[in-house]
């Protein structure tokens, strides 16, 4: 005699199966009743406002604004050479910490307050801890570095 395939597991599922299935079914009735009670059917159509927002009113057309095509401008606009700012890359700072012996230390920039990384190779000018340096920024593997570091004069 053959053994049946239908396992305990397999079974349990299909009842589950089953009993969600049911569960849905009534929701949908309980939906269906609710709306001929109330004789409502939802927002037949959507509008959307000039904010954007859904109304069930269709908007005004007196309040219509005319946009050419031309005058859309898709992406970043076109700076003017007026509009941009004069800046100077160079930073003024002191040097917090260095280390010479391994070739790296900390400036501190005078504006922000920020600690910079800077590394012997970043360099122009041999400097020691409390010297006022310039120096200009650059991405590094961890965040900003000093780099170009020289003495103020």
């Amino acid at each position: 005699m053959a053994k049946s395939q239908q396992t305990f597991n397999k079974s349990e599922k299909e009842k589950k199966r089953l009993k969600k299935r049911e569960e849905k079914r009534k929701k949908m009735e309980a939906r269906r009743a609710e709306a001929k009670l109330n004789g409502k059917k939802g927002i037949e159509f959507a509008y959307v406002d000039y904010n954007g927002n859904l109304t069930d009113t269709p908007p005004d057309p007196s309040q219509k604004i005319e946009i050419e095509a031309e005058n859309i401008v898709i992406g970043i606009p076109k700076t003017l050479e007026s509009d941009k700012e004069a800046f100077d890359p160079v930073r003024k700072g002191t040097v917090s910490f260095f280390d010479s012996s391994k070739g790296f230390g900390f400036i501190i920039d005078a504006e922000n307050q920020e600690k910079y990384f800077t590394h012997v190779s970043g360099l122009i000018d041999e400097i020691v801890e409390n010297d006022k340096v310039t120096f200009e920024l650059e991405k590094g593997m961890k965040g900003m570095n000093a780099v170009k570091v020289t003495l103020q004069k």
